[in-house]
């Protein structure tokens, strides 16, 4: 009684393939995507901490999954070098360097100016310079103070701000650049 008749057939797989070539022309990225297969997505940064002179190259976030070892490794190169103490890094905050790494296109190294820093340290560093905050987010892991040879700092420092991630700060004497993960703000 109510058969699909070879013209319903043929019009139906017409208009698939007709509404499929128009969104493909007006979405060529999107087609072209989804007809690759999958590549798993690597979260990688580089690391040259200038007080040790250590350098790091790992990837610590693959097809969305933390690689612990890796952030232990960046722990390590990240620590308060004054009295050797590591805190685990934020995971938000390699986020964040990794999304500032693809934004300024760079293939060098982070330069850490500062990572971790130790209650005692953060104190006497309040003493001895101005801009070092009571509560930093460099004793939780959450700060690095860094710069990226080659690239002017304070490009990096405008760069950082138009991602609206957190805290960004300029420090045009000392060449660096502050980043941390609490409420969005610059100075």
């Amino acid at each position: 009684m109510y058969g699909t008749s070879a013209f319903d057939t043929n019009r139906r797989t017409f208009l698939k393939i007709g509404t499929s070539t128009i969104l493909a022309s007006l979405f060529p990225h999107t087609a072209i995507a989804a007809l690759r297969p999958e590549q798993p997505e690597q979260f990688n940064l580089s690391f040259y901490n200038i007080h040790t002179g250590e350098s790091l190259d790992t990837c610590y976030r693959k097809n969305g999954k933390l690689i612990h070892h890796a952030v232990k490794q960046i722990s390590q190169i990240m620590r308060d070098y004054r009295t050797g103490e590591i805190k685990t890094v934020d995971p938000n905050l390699l986020d964040l360097l990794h999304r500032i790494v693809r934004k300024v296109e760079t293939k060098r190294p982070v330069s850490i100016i500062s990572g971790y820093r130790s209650p005692r340290t953060n104190e006497t560093l309040r003493r001895i310079t101005s801009g070092v905050a009571r509560n930093s987010f460099h004793m939780s892991g959450r700060a690095i103070d860094i710069r990226i040879p080659g690239y002017p700092s304070e490009k990096l420092y405008h760069q950082s701000i138009n991602l609206r991630c957190g805290g960004v700060g300029f420090y045009p004497q000392s060449n660096f650049v502050h980043l941390d993960t609490g409420p969005v703000r610059s100075w």
